[in-house]
């Protein structure tokens, strides 16, 4: 589990293609620190598990699903991409739960100045609309950022100047392609209410109960 705040910048070193997988070798100041073999890091918002380091750098396997599902098997050497370690219990969660499960692939369409903020328009596949909701929170490359505005087939964010220059968004341009998580609690919610009506009835909960509890 992440909290979408990024720890590091990395550079890729290489990324080892195979037939349906890959391994990526990532240089980072993270490995200066208690880095441990076979533990989770975020790389542009994609949970992946260290299967080796050295004193500069660490390595990754992707899976063919992480592929299918990310930008990261379109990754080029020397290019830079976000990290976070896993979230401690003892950690302030400053951003949300981000699981490291990457939903889709989103385009950045329209990127223009807002007073101090960055806005940025992306259009994304129409089964991830669902999840996202104004005021929200959504994981963009592995960065926690809260949507300002949904609409058919697109959302917006806006990024202020810190998060700009603490992340690989501020070389995101029209056209650039970002990894996409939307928020975990959503996708619970929509499970628990459109379970399939077939099934035993497992819990009360319903629109009814969320509106009364002050969800809806």
């Amino acid at each position: 589990m992440f909290t979408g705040l990024i720890q590091s910048i990395g550079q890729v070193r290489a990324l080892k293609q195979q037939p349906r997988s890959a391994q990526l070798q990532i240089s980072s100041s993270l490995v200066n620190e208690d880095l441990q073999l076979g533990e989770s890091i975020a790389v542009n918002g994609a949970c992946l598990t260290v299967v080796s380091w050295d004193n500069s750098s660490f390595t990754v396997d992707v899976s063919p699903e992480t592929l299918n599902c990310t930008t990261l098997g379109h990754l080029k050497g020397d290019q830079l991409v976000n990290l976070e370690r896993a979230l401690r219990l003892s950690d302030r969660l400053g951003g949300h739960l981000v699981s490291g499960h990457i939903d889709c692939i989103a385009t950045v369409k329209r990127r223009y100045e807002d007073q101090n903020a960055i806005r940025f328009e992306f259009s994304v596949p129409q089964e991830a609309i669902r999840y996202l909701v104004e005021k929200g929170s959504v994981a963009i490359d592995g960065v926690s950022l809260t949507v300002n505005k949904v609409g058919t087939d697109m959302f917006s964010v806006a990024v202020i100047p810190h998060s700009l220059e603490m992340t690989t968004l501020k070389d995101c341009r029209e056209g650039s392609q970002v990894n996409i998580e939307t928020d975990l609690l959503g996708r619970y919610v929509e499970r628990l209410l459109h379970r399939d009506k077939n099934q035993p009835k497992e819990t009360n909960v319903d629109f009814d109960f969320l509106a009364k509890n002050g969800f809806l």
